[in-house]
């Protein structure tokens, strides 16, 4: 059995996803792929945070327990077969520069090795690190064994303040914005610039090997791409961000051919007329948050983001996404149904129907 793509499936996603992010696509992106049951894989388990550290299991045999599953999937809609690299936890960049990647829970956290005073930050880029030659590895092994018919995701990078934050902890980062803002920035530009270079790593594997880019959004794009975000600024002002967020930020979207930001909470609402503003910045995807009322709910967040022009990542079901096209209009969204057993098949072919995402 082999994976169900074809060179002409890849050309109808280029073209796709292309108008889509130039805003020229009269409908929506909807994504569904359907998944059967996958059997007799043995003990090697299926890369995941959970299973990440398992660096005994050889690249290419991470990929070929891959391919199980991808053998088993149909691409509905505008489905692509694709490889999350989010499996090595969110705001990788840390263990990059030696945070330690700690996933005993089941879900990768990380660490830092020691109490360094902010003005001791000093960073570079590490080129072997043992997590960023871990993933290369397997960009080669998946390049040799699909030769460009899988897309492989960039890796979750994080956010520059993200990755400040997990190096230097987030009370001690918030006590630095007061006490010592100049060290801030510095140390802040310094990893914003490291970012770039594996970033630029990992494109220049993805350009050679692949049919484009994507990230943990699943979003496609035949130019290099990012869903970019701060979470830190959950916890800061409008006028913070606009100091230590806004314009590292604006760089990164100008630095990359298409972005989309990560706005995550209610504590993060406030910068939304910020980011609104970055002319460079492509969509916005609103995540409520646990425990926040589903995403149907926040109607306001949708109409501002859609009066400022910009697309949008709308996560939720089906039922939110309806509610949310039928409100501010199905152009220029993007929904992921995700996995789906194959029991739903008919109800996903009803939804691309709808807005016909049907080719």
């Amino acid at each position: 059995m082999s994976i169900r793509f074809t060179e002409d499936d890849w050309a109808r996603m280029k073209e796709t996803y292309g108008k889509w992010w130039n805003q020229t696509l009269e409908r929506p992106i909807i994504k569904a792929t359907l998944q059967k049951e996958v059997h007799g894989q043995g003990d090697i388990p299926l890369l995941s945070q959970a299973a990440c550290h398992r660096l005994d299991i050889s690249p290419e045999d991470v990929i070929e327990r891959i391919n199980a599953e991808l053998e088993q999937q149909e691409y509905l809609g505008d489905a692509f077969p694709m490889i999350n690299f989010d499996v090595f936890g969110p705001g990788i960049v840390a263990a990059f520069l030696g945070a330690r990647l700690d996933n005993s829970s089941g879900n990768v956290w990380f660490h830092p090795t020691g109490d360094m005073e902010l003005k001791d930050m000093h960073y570079e880029f590490q080129e072997n690190n043992v997590w960023f030659c871990r993933i290369k590895d397997i960009y080669y092994a998946a390049a040799k064994k699909w030769k460009g018919n899988v897309l492989m995701g960039m890796p979750d990078l994080g956010g520059v303040m993200d990755i400040l934050a997990t190096l230097r902890g987030s009370e001690n980062l918030l006590y630095d914005l007061y006490d010592e803002p100049d060290e801030v920035k510095r140390v802040s530009r310094e990893i914003q610039n490291i970012w770039l270079r594996y970033y630029q790593e990992f494109a220049d594997i993805l350009m050679q090997t692949g049919p484009g880019f994507t990230d943990w959004t699943g979003l496609f794009c035949s130019e290099p791409s990012y869903v970019v975000q701060c979470d830190f600024s959950y916890m800061i002002s409008p006028d913070m961000f606009r100091e230590f967020v806004a314009e590292d930020l604006t760089q990164l979207c100008t630095h990359l051919p298409h972005t989309l930001y990560h706005l995550d909470g209610k504590g993060e609402l406030p910068h939304l007329p910020q980011l609104l503003q970055i002319q460079q910045l492509d969509a916005v995807q609103w995540c409520p948050g646990d425990g926040a009322p589903r995403p149907m709910e926040w109607m306001e967040v949708y109409r501002q983001i859609r009066q400022s022009g910009k697309n949008m990542h709308i996560l939720g079901d089906e039922t939110d996404f309806r509610a949310i096209a039928g409100e501010v209009g199905a152009k220029g969204l993007y929904f992921n149904a995700g996995l789906r057993p194959y029991s739903q098949q008919q109800s996903m072919m009803q939804l691309l129907s709808e807005f016909q995402a049907i080719e």
